[in-house]
C-alpha cells in the first residue's frame, strides 16, 4: 500500500493492533463509556442547576428575551442529558443480543449530538448568568465567547485534525 495514504480504519486496526472486529467493537465501546463518564456528571449537575433557577429570587431580573434564552438553554441541557445517558439504557436493552456494532454506532451519534447540545447549554448558561450579574451586553458577549470557544475546541480543531490526517 502507498505509504503516503492512510490505511482504512479496519485494516489499520488489524495490522497495527492485531485486533479482530469484535475486539475493535469492545475497545470502541469501552472508550465511548469512558468519554460518557467524563460528561455525564457535569451535564446532570448543569441540568439540575438550571431546573432550580426559576425558584430563586434573582430570576425576576431576567427580561422576556433572556427568559427565552433560559428556556432554550434548559431544553438543550435536558436533551443533552437524555442523549448522553441513552447509550447506557440501550446497552441494558441490547445486552447479550450480539448487537454491539449497532450499539456503538448509535451511541457514537448520540454522544456527539449530546456534546453539541451540551456546548449550546453551557453557552446559554453563561449568557443568562452574565446577563443577571452584569447586564444584557455582558451576557451576550460572554455567551458568544463561550459559544465560539466550544465551537472552536469541540468542532473546528478536531475536524481540522481529522481532515489533515487525510
Amino acid at each position: 500500500m502507498d505509504a503516503d495514504r492512510p490505511l482504512d480504519d479496519q485494516k489499520w486496526d488489524q495490522e497495527a493492533r492485531s485486533e479482530t472486529g469484535t475486539e475493535r467493537l469492545d475497545r470502541n465501546w469501552s472508550s465511548l463509556l469512558q468519554e460518557l463518564r467524563v460528561v455525564q456528571t457535569g451535564v446532570q449537575l448543569l441540568t439540575g442547576f438550571l431546573l432550580t433557577l426559576p425558584f430563586q429570587q434573582r430570576f425576576d431580573v431576567l427580561d422576556d428575551d433572556m427568559r427565552k434564552v433560559y428556556l432554550a438553554t434548559v431544553a438543550c441541557s435536558v436533551a443533552a442529558t437524555v442523549l448522553l445517558i441513552a447509550p447506557v439504557g440501550m446497552h441494558r436493552v441490547l445486552f447479550r443480543q450480539h448487537r454491539l456494532d449497532s450499539l456503538v454506532s448509535a451511541a457514537h451519534v448520540m454522544a456527539y449530538a449530546g456534546l453539541l447540545l451540551l456546548g449550546l447549554a453551557m453557552a446559554g448558561t453563561t449568557t443568562v448568568i452574565f446577563d443577571a450579574v452584569a447586564g444584557t451586553g455582558a451576557g451576550l458577549i460572554a455567551g458568544a465567547t463561550a459559544l465560539a470557544a466550544f465551537g472552536a475546541l469541540w468542532i473546528l480543531v478536531p475536524v481540522s485534525m481529522r481532515v489533515s490526517r487525510r
